[in-house]
């Protein structure tokens, strides 16, 4: 049952614990697992792919089993409805459209004395896309990485994801891939999956980024091997913060808690209200919406562990213990949500009023549902285009300008003790003012 708290302190600190809840003492066991599934990958390529697959996911593939065929990709068309195709064309048109609007621009600036100054921008060569199977399959999940691949120019897009019974990938999945220009497709998963991604093997190319959320596996991996490669974040387990007033329908609130909770084990749903009655039917319809649930036994234990409603005094108390937690997703359900969003400082996520469940940024309103989670939404922001691309600074210099700055320049190297940088200056400035360059033939 959700548990409710009406003490400040008392809650600071549950929403501490909740937030930081994959700081444990097993997350040091579980990277040492890693590092051993990094270096083997590494070291041994294919065969170790192959060997983890069997040993974490019970499948046992051969070599030419691990790319997914033609007639595979072909054949998932035939097999999902066409209910279900056309909303991934609609989901893939809305992120497709919001995600336009973000592409950077490079740009030059021509200043006095023939300085140019400017920033350039370039995709990089290859993506890898992880898309975690298991309990679900997640075509949104496809296109809101794929998709900003695309739109950032990326010429080569790598997709992995476990297999599932029978060494089969989910249809949707499948099909949204190829919607969202990915044909090239691998079934592995886990740590070994960004190990392949990370430092290549002999069939899985080595890739410049990865995105893509999994398990406490799939996130240490991909901390190891940052550097390597670029990541999108360390995305931790799912969470939803509401914050409620009481023109908030209870029965909208319990449902968008428990579309949290039906994730994973560890999915946090907090709910901070200025309503201690709306607190009371909300605790209750959560038990009710619980009743025939498909996915109850771990749907409860997220509620049970990191489930919790907090009531507070005012809105402006909940804006600041919502910014203290940093939520993934937070919902503003209450009278004037606008007004309550200048109090909001971090969120991965905003969902602004009454009719925008956080169900609606998972699939198709545009913006990317990979978020920055366990509190670094402080620092952190959305996948998106800015993720596969990166830029250089375009700098030129006319040898009146150089000369103008010589000087400065010059105090800064000797500043640093760095003599050779202020030749590189000088000697350019001090051949101009005599009249000569030195030519690299002379035997003088």
């Amino acid at each position: 049952m959700l548990r409710i708290i009406t003490e400040r302190t008392e809650a600071e600190s549950e929403l501490r614990r909740i937030r930081d809840r994959t700081s444990t003492d097993q997350i040091v066991h579980k990277e040492a697992t890693v590092r051993e599934v990094l270096q083997r990958i590494k070291t041994q390529g294919d065969r170790a792919v192959l060997h983890y697959t069997a040993e974490f996911d019970q499948q046992n593939l051969t070599l030419e089993e691990l790319r997914v065929s033609g007639s595979e990709l072909d054949a998932a068309y035939q097999q999902v409805s066409k209910e279900l195709l056309n909303a991934i064309l609609l989901a893939k048109e809305q992120v497709e459209a919001f995600h336009r609007q973000r592409v950077p621009k490079s740009w030059v600036q021509f200043k006095d004395d023939e300085v140019v100054l400017g920033k350039r921008y370039r995709p990089v060569d290859k993506a890898g896309i992880y898309v975690p199977g298991g309990r679900a399959a997640y075509p949104s999940t496809v296109l809101m990485n794929a998709i900003p691949a695309k739109v950032a120019g990326v010429p080569r897009i790598v997709m992995v994801t476990p297999p599932g019974v029978e060494k089969t990938i989910s249809p949707a999945v499948l099909v949204a891939a190829q919607e969202a220009g990915i044909t090239e497709i691998y079934r592995v998963g886990g740590a070994q999956a960004i190990a392949a991604l990370a430092f290549g093997t002999e069939t899985i190319p080595k890739v410049d980024v990865i995105t893509g959320p999994g398990n406490i596996y799939v996130t240490l991996a991909k901390k190891l091997v940052y550097g390597t490669v670029g990541i999108d974040s360390l995305a931790g387990p799912s969470e939803v913060l509401v914050i409620a007033d009481k023109t908030a329908n209870p029965v909208h609130v319990a449902a968008d808690l428990l579309a949290q909770a039906e994730h994973d084990p560890m999915a946090s749903a907090i709910l901070l209200t200025t309503d201690s009655t709306l607190a009371h039917k909300v605790q209750a319809e959560v038990e009710l919406q619980l009743v025939d649930h498909p996915r109850r036994t771990l749907t409860e234990k997220a509620i049970a562990h990191y489930g919790l409603i907090v009531f507070v005094e005012s809105l402006a108390i909940a804006a600041e213990l919502s910014n203290e937690f940093a939520p993934e997703h937070l919902e503003l359900e209450v009278e004037d949500p606008w007004s309550t969003l200048d109090l909001i400082r971090h969120a991965g996520a905003i969902f602004l009023g009454h009719s925008t469940p956080e169900a609606v940024g998972d699939y198709l309103a545009g913006p990317n549902h990979t978020l920055p989670t366990s509190g670094a939404a402080r620092y952190a922001s959305a996948l998106g285009v800015e993720t596969f691309m990166k830029h250089s600074s375009l700098i030129q210099y006319s040898a009146t300008a150089l000369q103008k700055v010589a000087g400065a320049i010059e105090a800064l190297t000797n500043a640093e003790g760095l003599p050779s940088h202020g030749d590189s200056v000088r000697l350019r400035v001090s051949r101009r003012e005599s009249g000569q360059e030195r030519n690299p033939k002379s035997s003088s």
